[in-house]
């Protein structure tokens, strides 16, 4: 049974200590944090699944007169592990590192962290295999996470050698107000560091994007313009490579995905806690042929996208399964994936 951590119960690391929870081959030991938060303050109302340790800085006091208990330093969370999954603030993760190096176990960022911080740049589907074994893995970006597995699902079927794309950002989570309030579209330099981290794991593929900010809180949309290599890809082949895939959900206009807030919606009368969707949802009807290129367009469920592939980093990391067919395949049995179709 691999023992894991999770450092800092915000946005991604809540939905972390869940997703390691629902994994019946891992034992999550504990939480780590800095002070009484939101989350924090509802985990204590839901009875304390996950036991809290705190990290270096925080004031027990304030905990103590929350009635919030707390099992110990972050020290402590260190040394009971094999891995520690770290979605704190940007910039903490690395210098929590130095803390990993010591103790000798490993550790998997998320996104926000510098590249540097890891052996590897890690995607579960397109390149599990390069973080067989590593000590320090790094996730993708949730907009990154899943566009790589749309086209590393076309690209396994057909051969994908370029690809444009086109992401509508939203501006902020919910619940955040650290951005306020617009009403404004905003263009980024292209490219995208979404294009460039696409490169980064697939090298093979020729990627260039745009990205757009946009005043709306849950969920990106991503429109992709894909080449194969050798031949065309046809509408009905990309829809069945599509739907094959447990982490997509395809959907139609006509059933009600009229957008972004279609997919939230959904998932809240799923029954998913916090409204999330591991999947990202791909439209049906926007799959069309353009010449020889096929574009499609997927929706980005920004705050619990990346956790299927950093429990498939874990798998990794701590060899539990050798490849990505496998390795895979275990995450999404334990989270439920495709469990609709």
């Amino acid at each position: 049974m691999v023992k894991v951590g999770v450092a800092g119960y915000g946005v991604i690391g809540q939905r972390l200590a869940d997703g390691v929870a629902l994994q019946k081959d891992m034992e999550l030991v504990g939480i780590a944090d800095l002070a009484p938060t939101l989350s924090i303050r509802a985990l204590k109302e839901r009875g304390m699944p996950y036991d809290l340790y705190l990290v270096e800085g925080a004031d027990k006091s304030k905990f103590d007169a929350n009635g919030i208990p707390v099992k110990g330093n972050f020290a402590d969370l260190i040394g009971k592990v094999d891995i520690m999954l770290d979605s704190s603030p940007g910039g903490v993760g690395a210098k929590n590192k130095a803390l990993y190096e010591k103790a000798g176990i490993k550790a998997v960022f998320q996104g926000g962290e510098k590249d540097s911080v890891a052996d590897v740049f890690f995607h579960g589907y397109a390149n599990y295999e390069k973080g067989v074994g590593a000590r320090f893995l790094k996730l993708t970006s949730c907009n990154t996470t899943g566009l790589i597995r749309s086209v590393d699902c076309l690209d396994r079927r057909y051969g994908i050698d370029r690809v444009a794309i086109t992401i509508i950002r939203r501006v902020a989570d919910p619940g955040d107000y650290h951005r306020g309030l617009t009403n404004a579209l905003q263009m980024d330099k292209a490219p995208s560091h979404q294009a460039v981290d696409l490169m980064t794991i697939m090298p093979h593929v020729e990627a260039t994007g745009i990205l757009v900010h946009t005043p709306v809180t849950h969920g990106h949309i991503i429109t992709v313009v894909a080449h194969a290599k050798t031949g065309k890809i046809t509408r009905d082949m990309a829809l069945e490579a599509f739907k094959a895939h447990n982490r997509i959900r395809v959907v139609r206009l006509e059933d009600g995905f009229l957008g972004n807030a279609s997919f939230f919606r959904y998932a809240r009368d799923l029954g998913n806690p916090r409204g999330d969707m591991y999947e990202i949802g791909l439209w049906e009807d926007s799959i069309v042929e353009s010449g020889d290129n096929i574009m499609y367009a997927i929706n980005i469920p920004q705050e619990s996208v990346t956790i299927p592939e950093t429990m498939d980093a874990i798998r990794a990391a701590m060899k539990m399964q050798g490849d990505s067919a496998s390795g895979t395949a275990e995450t999404n049995k334990y989270l439920g994936l495709g469990k609709w179709k």
